[in-house]
């Protein structure tokens, strides 16, 4: 994985390549070795105008060519959904070795433009209606005046402060228990080297920071971000050739799912809850047996919701098991040790793959001060896109030692 930032002076092809070039060199395996990439882009048809054959151009310079190559974008699950086609590819018995690489060039200097990548996360014939029934979410919690932001932002953050206060009034959330997420996150991503944001926050200073729009503070909110993250996925006979097999992550669950028309107060049909049900199924395991976790905060809301449709808790528990400590390294559950989308940085085609680099980087004992002890199963749940009033589609992934 690279680091995730704001790099003007970075492509496309040059964080492809510091990515792939890594991956490869972790598995001890050269370009030549790859039988099947997969490639996730989700923002550079619109930002640069390559919208067709990404993959290709990126990867032909690093020397992976002759083999198939695929293009996906699956919105911010696009990263996950490459990384199961990879899992499927091997599984299938129709390669030994492939490649999932997702790269994200989303900052540049025309905001207008750059956050107009968005405008194609859902259905873009039905606008209107989607932003109404989406925005109704929220109604019964009125924002405090001077609570939303003068300056641009995107739209999905009305939208996720509208899951937010939906979250408030149904269950009694507060706007300090995804404060408590935040300030936690921040903590986290000091400890990490590849994250956007080091920079650690009080609960108090998270809410007393700019507002986004109510209940959202800067903080609490995933900024624009580049980046990129590839990772091999082999069979067991390809893992007997390679030298050193120690380090290699068993994947015991890999599930992408859509979601399905429901009422909002029927969050045990959340499609996230679907598809964890389906991993757990998969893998043979359970919400209990899960030493830490990497989900899709694009801000705190999202993790409250997530710890929940994972089984953490129960649903409506999420925040006070936020404010508990249960979350933090250290505490009962770990979740976001990189810092989350929140500080780590959400580059959208790359986001789902560098959250398996996190969970393999705990599962091999390699975090450093973020290290979970003792972590032997680990989950990522990626979702993107909205339709109907959640995601579009939700990727979990279950990995152990």
């Amino acid at each position: 994985m690279t680091p995730t930032g704001k790099f003007l002076d970075r492509s496309i092809k040059q964080l492809t390549a510091d990515a792939v070039t890594a991956a490869l060199a972790d598995a001890g395996l050269e370009a030549s070795d790859i039988q099947a990439a997969f490639f996730s882009n989700a923002t550079q048809g619109v930002l640069e105008g390559q919208t067709m054959v990404r993959g290709q151009i990126a990867l032909r310079p690093l020397g992976i060519q002759g083999v198939p190559v695929y293009n996906l974008e699956n919105a911010c699950a696009s990263a996950s959904s490459a990384f199961n086609l990879a899992v499927q590819a091997v599984r299938s018995g129709e390669v030994d070795v492939a490649l999932a690489v997702g790269a994200e060039k989303m900052f540049c200097t025309d905001k207008a433009r750059m956050f107009s990548v968005f405008d194609g996360a859902w259905d873009v014939q039905d606008i209107e209606r989607n932003k109404a029934a989406l925005l109704s979410l929220g109604r019964g919690v009125e924002p405090p005046e001077g609570s939303t932001s003068k300056a641009p932002y995107s739209l999905f953050m009305d939208i996720y402060a509208a899951f937010g206060r939906f979250h408030m009034r149904e269950f009694g959330t507060t706007q300090r228990q995804f404060a408590a997420v935040s300030a936690k996150n921040h903590g986290h991503s000091a400890h990490n080297p590849l994250a956007q944001y080091r920079n650690t926050y009080t609960v108090d200073e998270v809410l007393a920071a700019p507002p986004i729009t109510y209940p959202l503070t800067l903080p609490m909110c995933a900024p624009v971000s580049d980046g990129a993250a590839a990772v091999i996925v082999c069979s067991g006979s390809a893992l007997a050739r390679l030298e050193d097999r120690r380090r290699a992550i068993h994947v015991l669950a890999s599930v992408v799912a859509t979601g399905s028309p429901r009422q909002p107060q029927d969050v045990d049909r959340h499609i996230t809850v679907n598809a964890a049900k389906s991993a757990y199924e998969r893998a043979g395991v359970g919400p209990k047996d899960i030493s830490v976790a990497e989900v899709h905060d694009a801000t705190a809301i999202g993790e409250i919701v997530q710890s929940e449709n994972l089984g953490f808790c129960e649903f409506g528990a999420g925040g006070p098991l936020a404010e508990s400590g249960a979350t933090t390294i250290g505490g009962r559950i770990p979740i976001n040790t990189s810092g989350g989308l929140e500080s780590k940085g959400h580059p959208i085609g790359a986001t789902g793959i560098g959250q398996l680099h996190e969970l393999v980087t705990q599962l091999r004992g390699e975090a450093g001060a973020r290290q979970v002890q003792g972590a032997r199963l680990a989950i990522a749940e990626n979702g993107g896109g909205l339709y109907g009033i959640e995601e579009a589609v939700c990727a979990i992934t279950i990995l152990g030692r």
